[in-house]
This record gives C-alpha cells, structure tokens and sequence, in this order.
C-alpha cells in the first residue's frame, strides 16, 4: 500500500485527486495539508510514503517545502504537481530534491502511474519540460569534468532522457533490471548527482545525449 498526503490549498482539486486515489486497490491518501504549517505536524503524524505538492501555498511555497522534507524526512518522496511550468519553479524544485515535477493539466491516470514510479525509487519529469532544460542557464556553471561513461552507460542515459523506467530501459536493451540499477548507480557516481531527475539535468544541461 502507497500512503500519500496531498498539499494543496483548493479543497475542490484535493478532494477530486482524493476520491480518484481511493479507488486505486494500492493507494491510500492518509492525510491532508492546505497551508506550510501544516505540512511537518502532518508528515509526522501519517509517515507518507509519498507527498503530493503543490506550489502555491500559503505560508511557505512548495518548493521551500520540498526541501524542508527532503532533508528532514529523506525516506518520503515528493512529487511536485503544480499549474507552473517556468523553467525556474522546475529547476528550483528538482535542485532541493524533489523526485517528480507534473503539471496540473497531465490525465490523472498519468499522475496515479507517477505516484507509483516515485514510491519505487523512481523519478519522472513532465516530458514537455525535460525538452526545454537545454539552454536554461545563459551562462555555463563551472563543474569539474565527470568520469568519462562507457558505451552502455550513455545507453542507459539515454533512456532516462527519455523518461523510461528500470524495466522498461531493460526491455530495450535487453538487460535484467538488475543489471539496469547498477549501471544507474555507476552514472549517479560519475555524474555527481543523487536522483533520476538530477542525472537527466545534468545530462541534458551538459550535451551529453541528444534530446528526446
């Protein structure tokens, strides 16, 4: 079973994502938050296993609060849903550790299948995003160099781009997914980054595969 908190201060879009996840057999909405100071005494009090996040809150905004959880809480996942698709809201939230990034106006079978994929460990990225991350920075952040990838390893890359998940990266490359998670632990290291959505920045931000 998959405990989710909703955040959002609509309670007309809150209780319309609550009565949608209820009707999935492994999800269960276990709390509620419509404010930032209600976000911690929640969290504490349900233990979710994943937050569902919006942006405009009041009291604190939700990417402040993604990284409050993330650090205090590294066990639970957030994953953003928000109306806002400027690149900066994105590339703050992924940068305090966000593990997904949605927008609002994405079919809510997608959003329930997202929730799924970052209770596993996973990351996802609202596609019409990762295809805008080239060219964010106007001027190039100074980072040392990383440890050259092997052939398979840009395969695998490639694949997160795009978006696929573990099993779907060893369908196409004809690989356990077990032999898929070391080469995403190899990629994490050599890269320097932490998560799925870190590793695709850093990927599409540094040229280092072609965009999807």
């Amino acid at each position: 079973m998959i405990n989710v908190m909703l955040v959002d201060d609509h309670a007309v879009l809150r209780d319309g994502l609550k009565n949608i996840l209820e009707m999935e057999d492994d999800i269960k909405v276990v709390g509620e938050a419509v404010n930032g100071n209600e976000v911690v005494s929640v969290v504490t009090t349900c233990q979710p296993d994943v937050v569902l996040m919006d942006i405009n809150i009041p009291d604190k905004n939700g990417i402040e609060l993604t990284g409050m959880l993330k650090r205090d809480y590294p066990s639970v996942k957030v994953l953003v849903l928000t109306m806002h698709s400027h690149d900066e809201y994105f590339m703050a939230a992924i940068r305090e550790g966000a593990d997904g990034y949605l927008l609002k106006d994405l079919p809510t079978d997608q959003v329930v299948e997202a929730i799924r994929t970052v209770a596993k460990g996973e990351s996802i990225i609202d596609p019409t995003l990762t295809k805008r991350l080239l060219g964010f920075y106007n001027q190039k952040q100074e980072a040392s160099s990383p440890s050259e990838l092997t052939d398979r390893e840009k395969e695998v890359l490639i694949c997160l781009v795009s978006g696929k998940s573990n099993k779907e990266i060893g369908e196409e490359l004809y690989i356990s997914d077990k032999t898929v998670k070391i080469h995403v632990s190899k990629i994490y290291k050599k890269l320097n980054v932490k998560s799925r959505s870190q590793a695709i920045i850093y990927a599409v931000q540094h040229q280092l595969v072609p965009l999807p």
